[in-house]
């Protein structure tokens, strides 16, 4: 049984997720997205899908982006 780093909950069927080389226990996918998902850098929102990024900043779309003065990313149209 082990302990979710996020919420302290002890879970018969917990995981742990390795990511550049830690390992991270978790008792639902829930806490492991909030726990270690990126978050865009000019709203905050958590990023769950590939969202955008240069030069290591991520941004959750385009227009957070365009937002933060970066140029050439687009959105789906």
């Amino acid at each position: 049984m082990g302990k979710c780093l996020k919420c302290g909950n002890e879970y018969d069927k917990s995981f742990d997720i390795i990511m550049s080389g830690r390992t991270y226990t978790f008792d639902s996918f829930e806490c492991a997205v909030s726990e270690l998902a990126p978050k865009c850098k000019r709203c905050g929102c958590t990023v769950i899908g590939h969202g955008m990024e240069e030069n290591g900043i991520i941004y959750c779309c385009a227009s957070c982006a365009y937002d933060d003065g970066k140029t050439g990313f687009e959105d789906r149209i």
